[in-house]
């Protein structure tokens, strides 16, 4: 049977920013939705969470996942309220990932929601969760694992292929076959030299290329990190104070880790209490326990770069860590200071001189991470301002997104020239640069997508 060749494309998220990837791809044989992701940041962004999809999600066949993040997953229990029935498919660290981040995120709008309601410092009567934790688990209940590497067949004329891509454990682009058209999903494409990662694999062949521009228009500074991390660990300790490092629980955290016990294996810094509080990261911990061949460490240096920290597992705990008066490096959730358990700490410990704030990553427009990162001079906790007296650093070289010369060289064996460019996940003035960097670089077509729009394309 002959298929209808027009493709409708409609960028529901990442389309002009960073965050809330996805794509929806309409076909005469199925729809396919391409990430699931939540909205960060800036007000304007997260209120779109609230509103229902501009699409028939009822007639949404299934969900391919390129990686486990909030911003790729997020809104996957909002798709079921709205009539999605079919099959969530990722690879398998993928979806352990991502039942990790939408249990936790689902307690997370459930814990803030209640708070919001007793302490009324919000104008919402009732404050309602995002989702809760059985919504959260009526998803995972939709979940599907895909095999790496190999092609799997959706309809007569549809196949899809996940392929190793470095950034966080278990993440993939997307390569979609619609009759005889290519169509690649970047997903995040990971760095070339990862601590724990092998680099990404490569796409070889696009007919339509999505491709994330994260940092499109940068290169990550040449930073030594280990001298960076060494001193200011030494710092803490000649000022007797705390050295926080907001992080994301998923490769992040991982990754810090690695690099202290490495430091202190090699006598760069003493043994100073390392204290990771983090619920979500500890059980990311156990995804890379379950899943040694998508990482690089070895059974022995996991166990010994576990047994180096101190993993809280109770916010009584946290507060425990708070009182104790030695320095310390305290590693908490999340990277962006959007939430999670770095609040406690940063609500206690961001007015005093002799606290180090590290920011490691991307802070994404309208976090306080990203507040922080460009000055501000007051922060605010839970409906109430503090002044920012703590000393705030940046390691950008610790992000796990590839740069510009990294997404350069992701697409440069793609041997023949794409129909259609699409930037995707980005904020506007790096697209632009990016946009044009590659139309000298390489002569193909690029366009940016505008949220919402749809664009017809003929396979």
């Amino acid at each position: 049977m002959k298929m209808d060749n027009r493709v409708n494309i409609t960028f529901l998220g990442a389309s002009q920013t960073v965050t809330g990837s996805k794509f929806l791809i309409e076909t005469s044989e199925k729809n396919i939705l391409i990430d699931c992701g939540m909205f960060q940041g800036l007000k304007a962004l997260r209120e779109l969470n609230w509103q229902n999809l501009p699409v028939n999600t009822e007639t949404i066949d299934v969900v391919l996942l390129t990686h486990g993040h909030l911003d790729h997953v997020g809104y996957l229990p909002r798709l079921l309220k709205q009539g999605f029935s079919g099959n969530i498919i990722g690879t398998a660290p993928t979806l352990a990932i991502a039942e990790i981040i939408l249990l936790d995120s689902a307690k997370i709008h459930e814990e803030e929601a209640l708070k919001a309601n007793k302490e009324h410092y919000t104008k919402h009567k009732p404050a309602l969760p995002f989702y809760t934790v059985k919504d959260a688990e009526k998803t995972i209940r939709h979940f599907e694992v895909g095999v790496p590497d190999k092609w799997v067949m959706l309809s007569e004329h549809i196949s899809y292929r996940f392929q190793f891509n470095g950034h966080i454990i278990g993440a993939t682009f997307i390569e979609l076959d619609i009759n005889g058209k290519r169509f690649v999903f970047s997903g995040d494409v990971g760095r070339r030299n990862d601590y724990l990662l092998d680099n990404p694999k490569k796409p070889e062949w696009a007919d339509f290329l999505f491709l994330e521009s994260t940092y499109g228009n940068t290169l990550h500074p040449d930073e030594d990190v280990e001298a960076i991390l060494s001193h200011l660990i030494i710092d803490t300790i000649h000022k007797q104070g705390n050295l926080i490092i907001p992080s994301f629980a998923v490769e992040r955290l991982q990754t810090i880790m690695y690099i202290l016990w490495q430091l202190f294996q090699r006598n760069k810094i003493p043994n100073i209490p390392i204290i990771i509080d983090s619920p979500m990261g500890n059980n990311v911990l156990d995804v890379f326990r379950s899943f040694p061949k998508w990482h690089k460490l070895s059974v022995q240096e996991y166990d010994a770069m576990c047994n180096h920290v101190t993993i809280i597992q109770s916010y009584q705990d946290t507060w425990k860590t708070i009182d104790d008066k030695r320095p310390k490096i305290i590693i908490a959730g999340s990277g962006m200071v959007t939430g999670g358990r770095v609040l406690t700490y940063l609500q206690q410990f961001i007015d005093n001189p002799l606290t180090t704030v590290l920011l490691v990553g991307y802070q994404a427009e309208g976090t306080r991470g990203r507040l922080l990162q460009d000055g501000a001079y007051e922060i605010r906790f839970f409906g109430k301002y503090y002044p920012v007296k703590a000393t705030i650093k940046s390691l950008e070289s610790l992000s796990a997104h590839a740069d510009q010369a990294d997404l350069l060289n992701w697409i440069d064996s793609i041997k023949n020239i794409p129909e259609q460019v699409f930037l995707v996940h980005g904020e506007p003035t790096v697209l632009d640069a990016f946009r044009v960097k590659i139309e000298k670089t390489c002569q193909w077509h690029v366009k940016v997508p505008k949220l919402n729009e749809t664009i017809t394309v003929m396979v």
